[in-house]
């Protein structure tokens, strides 16, 4: 594998602005491996996010605010999303009996059928992280929450 000056031919002006372009570079690779293998479904990371936090709700809707929240990328355009969905018929609208203007979201059975079999690939694709340990793991998240602040 390549470091990351030979995969964008760049030299970087300090260690820390190395570690930032390589952090991004590297997110943008994650989401495209992954986007490769959910082409195939029809769907979107930021689509197979949707269904991932509905499946979560075991079963309760969700407002769109609260998806919105609670998803990894913050997305914009997530009634667009969302609608994508609806048409597929993976997830779906309930009003609110109160007050007709609140709209949940709910996960249908066939967003169901579809994360399972996502299940069973996603497993295979971590070789994203095989190359390196649980430990190494470990470490990368506490200096990814660090840098967050």
């Amino acid at each position: 594998m390549a470091n990351i000056e030979e995969e964008i031919k760049s030299k970087f002006i300090s260690i820390k602005h190395k570690a930032v372009i390589n952090v991004v570079f590297t997110a943008n690779w994650i989401n495209s491996e992954s986007n490769n293998i959910l082409r195939p479904f029809g769907i979107s990371i930021q689509q197979f996010n949707i269904l991932r936090i509905l499946r979560g709700s075991k079963g309760t809707p969700l407002s769109v605010q609260t998806i919105k929240e609670r998803m990894v990328e913050r997305a914009p355009n997530i009634t667009r999303l969302m609608d994508k969905l609806l048409e597929k018929e993976l997830i779906g609208r309930v009003r609110c009996e109160h007050d007709r203007r609140v709209v949940f979201i709910e996960i249908m059975p066939e967003g169901l059928k579809l994360l399972s079999k996502l299940d069973e690939i996603f497993p295979q694709s971590n070789q994203m992280v095989d190359n390196i340990t649980e430990k190494e793991a470990e470490e990368l998240n506490r200096i990814l929450n660090k840098l967050r602040g």
